[in-house]
């Protein structure tokens, strides 16, 4: 069972950006498709965006893009997603899964991690 641990959320004025990292201890993550969700109470989860186990695929919502890029990097087991612009709408709790990632979408998310707030507020 892979467990993933998100980091790097916080608080930021709008325009602001934040880095989020979610990694695995004990788990090599190079063979997984991860993706990252958000989630605010009372709303549907949605799915942000995703990169593929060896990066040739990525996916952003129309929400995410031209503002948030996703990459990885398997020497450190991490995957990142930086966020820029960020927006008062962009605040929620953001959890990185693995996933089926495809050009056009996110599918099957399987272990979670715990998540991480982003507030984005003056």
């Amino acid at each position: 069972q892979v467990q993933l641990v998100e980091s790097g959320g916080g608080l930021v004025q709008p325009g602001g950006s934040l880095r989020l990292s979610c990694t695995a201890s004990g788990t090599p993550l190079d063979a997984y498709a991860i993706g990252w969700f958000r989630q605010a109470p009372g709303k549907e989860r949605e799915g942000v965006s995703c990169i593929s186990s060896t990066a040739d695929r990525t996916y952003y919502a129309d929400s995410a893009k031209g503002r948030f890029t996703i990459s990885r990097d398997d020497a450190k087991n991490t995957i990142y997603l930086q966020m820029n612009g960020l927006k008062p709408e962009d605040t929620d709790v953001y959890y990185c899964a693995t996933v089926l990632c495809y050009t056009w979408g996110i599918r099957a998310p399987g272990a979670w991690g715990q998540g991480t707030q982003v507030t984005v507020s003056s």
